[in-house]
């Protein structure tokens, strides 16, 4: 097959620049796009004219004959056509003959590459942002399952103050919330049709472009023709949201991790989501968990490979830009298939309430509380501080806790320590006292169960 381009070229492409030059073997996922676009396209033709309203029916029959095709598995692609647009193009000719010549009128594969990584796009933010809403709702569901479950939480992975695994899970559901939003404001920008623009500064033929638009469900147009055909800011933007999700997918993976350690022993994965080892006949592996851990740092190449790739570019189009479509679509695989196995993997895990309440109540997680204690009985807070710290290094001499200290005992430290002390230092109630909006307190969990739900849904906070 000669090229489409042959005419100006005395020398067929070498073998090996043939195959070098070639997207094809990647760029195929994109068929479906190419089509759907090539459809809106030829139909705008005729609409305008510009082809025969006959010839635009043959061109549209065509395509869908090539789309019938491809999906029946009945299409192998070719090396020698470079590309999926000239693979659809040498199928469509091969239907109907001269005709399919004329489809590529008032059209570039510059614009029409970039019209189909648009609308790839598009589909992709929404499937991954149902991903991410099927994962907040799994991690609600857990919450309300585990509100009154108390677990230490942590700073510098040193038991810091006890909350409960509900709050804990909550954490994961805003991280996994702003992810969503990111996409959706990701999604506005990408939603521009850049049809139209040509090979960099348009045509002479009077286009339709916001027919095009409407038929591709595009809000909008691009409004600068070279722009159009050399933006892929919304391919690093996608890649950059991708990369967050998978950092805070790395992050819970960490924890699970650390859990279902026998250091921490607060879970055990299901065994379906779990591996042995080829040696030791007792382990038992999170390794999804590390997978996904592991998978982040290929997302964050794929973010570094295209904003590589753009950094140096003059406007419009260079051959460069065909290195866009392999990084971003493994995060599009990756992400999605990290959102999808973790979902699952934390819906089969076993979670040990009795071990998460055990370790809250060491490392002397209710000190702050004991603080507050004393300011509320009118100690200045400093002093306060000083005065639980040097209760604590008794404790730790002693090999007890702050609840094991007699009445008598707390009064060596402060004469203004009554029998209330106790309560107030009750892992419980400590967790309760925290009743604050975004606190790990029931009420300040169910409040935030239900905004988030609110938001899922995208309609009104039920009345409580």
């Amino acid at each position: 097959m000669s090229k489409l381009w042959s005419g100006r070229f005395q020398k067929e492409t070498d073998c090996l620049v043939e195959d070098f030059h070639s997207s094809i073997s990647f760029d195929k996922r994109l068929y479906k796009y190419d089509i759907k676009g090539s459809i809106a396209h030829a139909q705008m033709l005729g609409r305008t004219g510009i082809i025969s309203a006959a010839e635009s029916e043959e061109l549209v029959r065509g395509l869908e004959e090539v789309l019938s095709d491809i999906d029946g598995g009945r299409v192998e692609f070719t090396v020698s056509a470079e590309d999926i647009h000239m693979n659809v193009e040498q199928l469509l000719t091969a239907k109907v003959g001269e005709v399919g010549k004329k489809l590529h009128t008032a059209r570039s594969r510059n614009d029409q590459v970039a019209l189909d990584i648009r609308m790839y796009v598009k589909d992709e933010i929404d499937q991954v942002g149902a991903l991410l809403r099927q994962l907040q709702a799994d991690l609600l569901s857990l919450a309300e399952k585990h509100m009154d479950t108390v677990m230490p939480g942590y700073t510098h992975l040193q038991r810091a103050q006890p909350v409960t695994f509900a709050h804990h899970l909550l954490a994961y559901c805003q991280m996994f919330g702003r992810d969503e939003a990111r996409l959706r404001d990701c999604r506005r920008r990408t939603d521009e049709m850049p049809l139209g623009a040509g090979a960099l500064a348009g045509t002479t033929f009077p286009l339709d472009r916001e027919f095009v638009a409407d038929q591709l469900g595009f809000s909008s147009i691009t409004w600068n023709s070279l722009d159009a055909v050399s933006d892929r800011d919304f391919a690093v933007e996608f890649t950059a949201a991708a990369s967050l999700i998978m950092v805070h997918l790395s992050r819970f993976c960490e924890e699970i991790i650390l859990w279902s350690t026998a250091e921490f022993d607060f879970i055990e994965l299901d065994d379906a989501y779990s591996t042995g080892s080829s040696m030791m006949p007792q382990k038992k592996n999170p390794d999804v968990a590390e997978l996904i851990r592991g998978k982040s740092g290929r997302v964050f190449g794929d973010l570094q490979a295209l904003l590589t790739m753009l950094k140096g570019l003059p406007l419009a189009y260079n051959k460069d830009m065909q290195e866009d479509k392999e990084s971003l679509f493994d995060a599009v695989d990756t992400v999605k298939k990290c959102l999808l196995v973790f979902g699952r993997m934390i819906n089969t895990m076993r979670v040990k309430k009795d071990n998460m309440a055990a370790a809250a109540k060491g490392g002397f997680t209710c000190a702050t509380d004991l603080a507050d204690y004393l300011v509320r009985k009118g100690v200045p807070f400093r002093e306060a501080h000083a005065v639980v710290g040097k209760a604590v290094f008794y404790c730790l001499e002693q090999a007890r806790n702050l609840e094991q200290l007699s009445l008598e005992e707390y009064k060596k430290f402060s004469p203004l320590v009554e029998e209330d002390v106790y309560e107030a230092i009750n892992i419980k109630c400590c967790v309760e006292a925290r009743r604050l909006t975004g606190g790990p307190a029931a009420k300040a969990v169910i409040d935030a169960i239900d905004k988030i739900r609110q938001r899922l849904a995208g309609g009104k906070a039920s009345s409580r």
